[in-house]
Order: structure tokens, then C-alpha cells, then sequence
């Protein structure tokens, strides 16, 4: 006589237990998201940093060439300059434009200083006599 035995299936076995596919994909683009995001934030940082620097040095680069203008004791010359700025690392342009005012004894100076790719400062100020 041949006994035959019934096996209950438990859909709670313990062979059953883990992550269904779908819950780790989800999984994986929430990581992935996070991972983007955070890429973009950290690279908005870095180049706001370096915007910062390059206007930082440019305004070093501005400031020197209106102190020699003012150590010189004479007027600065009508019209338009260029000249390299070297701030460590870093080479500017820095472009000088000189026009008259309405008063003979200020002029405008008008200073654009410039990395390789953009400008990195505009700046403009009235010089008198000394």
C-alpha cells in the first residue's frame, strides 16, 4: 500500500522572503536620483568658487593699474589700453578706457578685466588731478 502525503504550501516560508524586482529598481533610480543631484549641486558650487576667485584676482588686477595711474601724479592719457594682469596662477587681460568728462580736471576710466574665455569684471570710477 502506497501512502501518499499532502505538502501545504506556505506562501510565508522562509524561502520566500527577499525583494521583488520591481522594489530594488525603484530603489536604484531613488539612488540614482540622489547621485544626480548631488553631482549638479556640487558642480554649481565649484564653479561659483571660481567665479569668485576670478573676480577676486580681476579686482586686484583693476585696483593695481588705478594705484600706478594715481603714484604717476599725472593725468592718465585719453583713449584705450590693454594690458596682461598676472595674479598667481592666473593671467587677465585687463583693457583700460579713458574718456574726458564735462570738468577738465576728472577723467572717466572705464576697466574690463577679462580671463581666456569671458569677463570677469567691468568696472568704472572718475580720477582727478593730484
Amino acid at each position: 500500500m502506497i501512502h501518499l502525503h499532502k505538502v501545504a504550501y506556505r506562501p510565508n516560508n522562509s524561502l520566500a522572503r527577499g525583494f521583488t524586482l520591481i522594489e530594488v529598481l525603484v530603489a536604484l533610480t531613488i539612488v540614482a536620483v540622489s547621485l544626480i543631484a548631488g553631482m549638479k549641486a556640487s558642480g554649481a558650487l565649484t564653479l561659483h568658487a571660481q567665479r569668485q576667485t576670478d573676480g577676486l584676482l580681476g579686482q586686484m588686477c583693476v585696483e593695481n593699474a588705478l594705484h600706478q595711474i594715481r603714484l604717476s601724479r599725472q593725468m592718465p592719457g585719453l583713449g584705450q589700453s590693454s594690458r596682461e594682469c598676472q595674479q598667481g596662477t592666473q593671467t587677465y587681460t585687463l583693457a583700460l578706457g579713458v574718456q574726458p568728462t564735462p570738468n577738465p580736471n576728472f577723467v572717466r576710466v572705464d576697466a574690463l578685466v577679462r580671463n581666456t574665455t569671458e569677463p570677469v569684471l567691468r568696472l568704472t570710477t572718475i580720477m582727478g588731478r593730484n
